[in-house]
């Protein structure tokens, strides 16, 4: 997440990150917290083919949050049964006990539709 605007030099740094990166990666997402120049936006999407079809996303806070829950709401279940796995696997972890708790008691509710 950046304070400021999201700049063609951002851009080029990210394209490099990702070409040197060597590791899977299918988006690459810019989240800021300013306004979003549409010349920007329209140079990151030029690298989509160049780069094996990944994705440069100029997003604003309320459009992350879009697209997160969008992501999210298809892959929940499998999201949820890692998340609860990871937090019960560390019990000295620094989530609270009354917060994993309550993720429990949210999950069990989501399930049984109530």
């Amino acid at each position: 997440m950046k304070m400021k605007r999201v700049t063609i030099e951002d851009i080029d740094a990210a394209v490099t990150k990702i070409i040197r990166g060597g590791h899977s990666v299918h988006n690459y997402i810019f989240v800021t917290t300013d306004g979003i120049d549409q010349t920007v936006t329209e140079y990151a999407s030029k690298f989509y083919e160049e780069i094996g079809g990944i994705e440069i996303a100029i997003l604003d806070c309320i459009g992350f949050l879009r697209h997160f829950l969008h992501f999210f709401h298809r892959t929940r279940e499998s999201y949820l049964k890692n998340y609860q796995s990871l937090l019960l696997a560390e019990p000295d972890s620094a989530v609270s006990s009354a917060l994993k708790e309550a993720f429990l008691a949210l999950r069990q509710a989501a399930e049984s539709g109530d």
